[in-house]
């Protein structure tokens, strides 16, 4: 199938414990006394690290309309043999080509039929601190990637920084391959732990490149991150690469006054590990890692800028710590996991928008790393009322690290075990 670029051995254990249910408005909610708390390690990206306890809300449930996808989902084999896998995305130049990221700071081109160039994309392994929550997180291509050659990443430095940095297409090829002496730093961040780094970055519709920082580690938002108004931990970010040294402030940024740091785009996240733009809506889904009770998806409308996500005076649509707990201004969750079936880290995915499976088109798709079922829910329904009811419609038989889209529209799925899998959507 493909020849081996590179194999990492990961050690992986994560906490378990969920079914979905759909959060409405909370007018009372309960928690739990901080003592009850417990820990536990993390080790996986993404994955939860210090679960803390908390008990569900009184909430009054909508009863939101039911998408059809009437389909089983599983994955078919499409990659196998390259480095534990944080995500898959494409360059948008029209090329088809899939672009494979090793935790370990290789990124392999995948061609469209399966097929692994033996040259890397790009490899900046001498740079990265790899393992558990750590590593080459996250790639983004410019919009003008087809001309201009700029791609941006997210990685975990030797000494525990979190990096966003740019890069540049080299001029030299065939094949074309990116430049590792081009790199040029746009954000430096230590929070002294190495867990809940978030990892993601996207260009939005606006053409502006957004960056999900989770809390910055250890059990519980010990940096109180998710809510600190001089801190870039526990936001998104929101800023203007093609403008200012490094990068520009969009005026039209929600703190621009100084009430938080200008490039906050919202808040109160504990850990946005994967989240994608909806490529016909430009509504943002975003998976956030719960503590230890609850995982949660939000799905934002395009331009709403502002939010408070909550963490951490709460956890999905639950209090946390605090009993009772402020939840004026909070914006809650359009569904919910509360980790009874074994579930411990959600794994955002992306809303169908391509053409194999029409009755899948419109469903936002996403899993859980302990457990790799597959769900899906009405990503319409979703962001018109703020909740949708979640269906279970297969498994992957492994733990997903992430999602990734093609050109076309179509879903693959990745892992540690380095194998992409391409999403399939049966007919029941």
């Amino acid at each position: 199938m493909v020849t081996a670029v590179r194999v990492v051995v990961v050690a992986m254990l994560v906490v378990a414990c969920g079914t979905i249910t759909q959060p409405g408005p909370v007018p009372s909610v309960a928690g739990l006394n901080p003592t009850s708390s417990h820990t536990s390690p993390s080790t996986g990206p993404g994955a939860t690290a210090t679960p803390g306890i908390s008990t569900p809300a009184a909430s009054v449930t909508p009863a939101p309309t039911v998408g059809s996808f009437n389909v089983n989902l599983s994955v078919e084999p499409f990659v196998e043999g390259l480095p534990p896998l944080t995500l898959v995305t494409h360059a948008g130049d029209g090329s088809g080509l899939l672009y494979a990221v090793g935790q370990n700071g290789v990124i392999t081109i995948v061609s469209v039929d399966g097929e692994v160039q033996p040259e890397p994309f790009l490899d900046i392994d001498d740079r990265i601190k790899s393992g558990g929550e750590q590593g080459l997180l996250g790639l983004a291509f410019h919009p003008d990637y087809e001309s201009n050659g700029r791609f941006f990443v997210n990685y975990t430095a030797n000494n525990d920084d979190t990096v966003i940095s740019e890069f540049a297409r080299s001029d030299a090829g065939p094949p074309v391959l990116a430049d590792p002496g081009s790199e040029r730093n746009l954000i430096t961040l230590n929070d002294g732990f190495p867990n809940h780094n978030g990892g993601m970055l996207a260009f939005g519709p606006d053409g502006y490149l957004y960056i999900g920082m989770g809390d910055g580690g250890g059990g519980g938002d010990p940096l109180g991150a998710g809510q600190a108004r001089d801190l870039l931990f526990g936001k998104m970010l929101r800023i203007d690469v093609n403008a200012g040294d490094p990068y520009g402030i969009p005026a039209d940024n929600p703190f621009v006054d100084g009430s938080y740091r200008p490039e906050t785009w919202s808040l109160g996240w504990r850990n946005p590990w994967r989240w994608s733009f909806d490529g016909e809506t430009g509504a943002l889904f975003i998976g956030d890692v719960g503590q230890g009770a609850r995982e949660e998806i939000d799905v934002e409308p395009p331009g709403a800028g502002g939010r408070n996500y909550g963490w951490n005076t709460m956890e999905g649509d639950i209090c946390y710590i605090r009993v009772p707990c402020e939840t004026a201004g909070l914006t809650f969750p359009v569904a919910v996991n509360d980790r009874l079936g074994g579930e411990c880290a959600i794994t955002g995915g992306y809303v169908y928008r391509g053409t194999l499976y029409p009755d899948l088109y419109g469903a936002y798709v996403f899993s859980d790393f302990c457990t790799g079922t597959l769900w899906a829910l009405d990503a319409g329904t979703a962001l018109a009322t703020g909740a949708a009811e979640t269906l279970t419609l297969g498994d992957a038989g492994f733990g997903p690290t992430s999602f990734g889209e093609d050109e076309a529209g179509e879903i693959y799925v990745v892992n540690l075990a380095g194998e992409i899998y391409r999403l399939v959507a049966n007919p029941r």
